[in-house]
């Protein structure tokens, strides 16, 4: 028998509240039935943050900043905490949770997803391994002090020399996971802490001086410069071996395109949405 296929989709540069849409329109239409499980790769124009479901805009993000940085901002349907989505390559996974060999726990789904992106950092020469948090560090996830998705690994995360270099979140709707996350590229922390609040400028201090050591930027692993294409194809094929697939291109029909747009006027590009914590 041959491999299982899965739909690819290398989307580009979008807007944030239409790759917010895209990803919720391949759920939906995963659960009915009508596609696949589906592999997607994509950008952000303009460069955007990004907030977990559960987050509070007003006690946590610093929206003068984000306007003064001119970037875009949305609220995704999965949990986890703000992400900068500025030199990086974005990745989704929409798969039904009874596919073959998928584990029913959040956390083993996670390793089981996640090692398509462990095979794509080896492929780019990279000695990337899963974030196996200790005791402590658990608890701390539980209480974490800032908003901030790259201050702590979380279980099965991808870390290169104990640093964070790919952040994910995940939720289950329908009968389907859907998981996405950054592949980071480039990093500039003190632009990222600037966007949210903290109780204390002391406490922003430690942040913005801790990142370095909890998270860490292709761009600061290698002396030569990796392109987003060498992404794709590194990533593309690590998905590819670590889940024993094979992905073929698929392309949005004009219909379908209409339905993301209705989610995306409906949802993620709507206040109400938005602004809703």
């Amino acid at each position: 028998m041959g491999k299982i296929q899965w739909n690819y989709i290398q989307s580009g540069k979008c807007s944030p509240s239409f790759n917010m849409a895209l990803d919720e329109a391949l759920l939906d239409w995963h659960s009915k039935g009508e596609i696949g499980p589906v592999l997607r790769f994509y950008e952000w124009d303009p460069a955007t943050l990004s907030i977990g479901y559960f987050q509070s805009v007003s006690k946590e993000i610093d929206m003068e900043a984000v306007k003064q940085n001119g970037l875009g901002f949305v609220r995704r349907p999965t949990g986890g905490r703000g992400v900068l989505h500025e030199h990086e390559l974005t990745y989704s996974v929409i798969v039904s949770e009874d596919y073959p060999d998928m584990p029913e726990t959040v956390t083993e789904a996670y390793r089981v997803i996640s090692g398509g992106l462990l095979e794509g950092f080896l492929n780019l020469g990279l000695n990337a391994s899963f974030s196996v948090p200790s005791e402590l560090v658990s608890e701390q996830l539980k209480r974490p002090k800032s908003g901030v998705c790259f201050d702590t690994s979380s279980w099965y995360e991808l870390v290169v020399e104990g640093k964070k270099v790919a952040g994910s979140a995940q939720t289950r709707q329908k009968g389907v996971i859907l998981q996405h996350g950054a592949i980071l590229l480039s990093l500039n922390e003190d632009k990222l802490v600037s966007l949210f609040k903290f109780e204390s400028e002391e406490i922003r201090e430690q942040v913005r001086k801790g990142l370095p050591e909890k998270a860490v930027a292709i761009d600061r692993l290698t002396d030569r410069t990796i392109t987003v294409s060498e992404c794709l194809s590194a990533f593309s094929q690590g998905f590819e071996k670590a889940l024993d697939i094979e992905l073929v291109p698929y392309k949005l029909t004009s219909d379908q395109l209409r339905v993301v747009e209705e989610i995306e006027n409906r949802k993620y590009a709507n206040d109400a949405w938005t602004y809703r914590k």
